[in-house]
């Protein structure tokens, strides 16, 4: 009952698991009463999905429709998400099959997760569970559960979602890995939209623990729950995105507060070096134990009601990007990639930055 010791824990990082679920007296609707249900089991049993003793408890109670007991997954699309979390379910112990066109790419797969698990200090033979494909087919046959990790093209998702459902197990859960662009209009062009849904990770997907698990207007509840149990086991924390609206919750947040940055600086108010230092030592300090409603708790609504009195009406609502933005892309001035964006960069001062950040995260992993 170690894994269950660890999640009641209050000193645990996989207390945090189960905190996003409440008591289910006070649940408003049906899936969220599947999900607390299935993450509770987990907690009472202390068996996560996808380990040994789970599969053999699916083998002696099989159930039909969704397979809630996870045992290979699948990749598509090798890219700046993809590997990593093909890397992250090969951490639990899953097998991975993960599917990417590019012969070069391709290549490549295991050498960076290599890489990526020297930087944690795990074995490197975990990149051997991923299995490497060049065709979808071969990638899906006999997956559990789907997830696509390619650019950010609706037609090219809906493609990719149609050979999925074609060559995937009925019963294999299919997610995107979209950052933004609705899940039910990405899964429309699916039969069974039932087992369909959003999973939003946050780069690098095996460093950040959160991933928003994104329900669609027709996805089920057993299937969320599934989602979120397979999540849990792997040691992420997964949330629960009732409404399927655009960027989910984590994205909506953090673009609100860019528009300001990129106004502030567009305005003259400030350059964006400025910008980035106070965010950097004042309350991004916060963020990873105080989130932001419960900083406006932790100072009062009644404070945080006459402070919006005086800045809300004064703060940019532009309903598009802004000039600053254009102006920048269509120069070709497209951030580190290119040398310069909203500040100045080289070869060394992007690997600095990138590197800082790799070993931040590590440090928290």
């Amino acid at each position: 009952m170690a894994w269950t010791s660890q999640m009641l824990d209050e000193n645990s990082p996989r207390r945090a698991l189960i905190l996003p679920v409440r008591p289910l007296k006070t649940l408003q609707n049906r899936t969220d009463a599947v999900v607390a249900r299935g993450l509770l089991n987990i907690v009472t049993t202390g068996v996560p999905p996808g380990s040994a003793s789970r599969r053999r408890q699916a083998t002696r109670t099989p159930r039909p429709g969704v397979d809630m007991q996870p045992t290979r997954i699948a990749v598509i699309g090798a890219g700046l998400m993809g590997h990593g979390i093909a890397q992250a379910f090969a951490m639990a112990g899953y097998a991975v099959g993960i599917y990417e066109p590019d012969p070069e790419r391709r290549g490549a797969i295991r050498d960076q997760v290599r890489a990526n698990l020297r930087l944690v200090g795990a074995d490197e033979c975990v990149a051997d569970r991923i299995a490497v494909h060049g065709g979808l087919a071969d990638a899906v046959a006999h997956a559990s559960v789907v997830i696509e990790a390619v650019p950010e093209d609706l037609d090219l998702k809906r493609r990719l979602f149609v050979e999925i459902e074609a060559a995937a197990p009925r019963s294999a859960l299919l997610a995107s890995n979209t950052s933004a662009i609705p899940i039910t209009s990405i899964m429309s062009v699916l039969k069974d939209r039932r087992r369909a849904m959003g999973t939003h990770w946050w780069n690098p997907p095996h460093l950040v623990p959160l991933v928003e698990v994104v329900q669609g207007e027709e996805t089920g509840a057993e299937e969320i729950a599934a989602m979120m149990a397979l999540l849990c086991s792997i040691g992420k924390t997964p949330v629960h995105v009732r409404k399927d609206v655009p960027g989910f919750i984590g994205n909506r947040l953090q673009h609100a507060m860019w528009r300001e940055a990129i106004a502030l600086v567009q305005s003259g108010v400030c350059d964006a070096e400025t910008v980035d230092t106070v965010v950097k030592a004042s309350f991004g300090r916060r963020l990873a134990v105080l989130g932001p409603l419960e900083n406006a708790d932790l100072v009062g609504t009644d404070l945080t009601l006459q402070v919006h009195r005086t800045i809300l009406p004064d703060l940019d609502g532009t309903p598009g990007p802004l000039p600053l933005l254009e102006d920048l892309v269509r120069a070709g001035h497209l951030g580190m990639k290119s040398g310069r964006g909203f500040r100045e960069w080289n070869a060394e001062s992007a690997r600095t930055v990138r590197e800082a950040l790799a070993r931040h995260l590590a440090q928290t992993f």
